[in-house]
């Protein structure tokens, strides 16, 4: 098995980890919003900006790989908050397998 090594004094972006959540409109529908869940120190590396076009509008949506300590309840479909971007997670995995650290593809929501 291949080691990974992460410096963790490269860990230095903070980050809010926030889940998706419900909560009801008082018309029997529900609003969308996302709940904070740990506030956590992170490395993120921009990857690539893939041009497409989405409704008919030009698009670029960013790729980042976000490092962070391991956590056993992140997930995809969660997402990393650093002041006013927002890294959507996409993908996750851990590197060597050691709970150690968490390596997540992400991808920058449009503001």
């Amino acid at each position: 098995m291949r080691l990974t090594f992460v410096d963790p004094g490269e860990l230095k972006t903070r980050l809010r980890l926030e889940t998706p959540a419900e909560a009801p409109d008082g018309q029997g529908g529900v609003t969308e919003g996302w709940n904070e869940v740990a506030e956590l120190w992170g490395r993120v590396e921009p990857l690539r900006a893939k041009p497409g076009e989405e409704a008919g509008a030009l698009t670029a949506p960013i790729s980042h790989r976000v490092t962070v300590r391991y956590r056993a309840d992140i997930r995809h479909a969660m997402r990393f908050v650093s002041g006013n971007r927002q890294l959507l997670i996409r993908a996750l995995r851990d590197p060597d397998e050691r709970r150690r650290y968490l390596v997540c593809e992400c991808e920058e929501a449009a503001p």
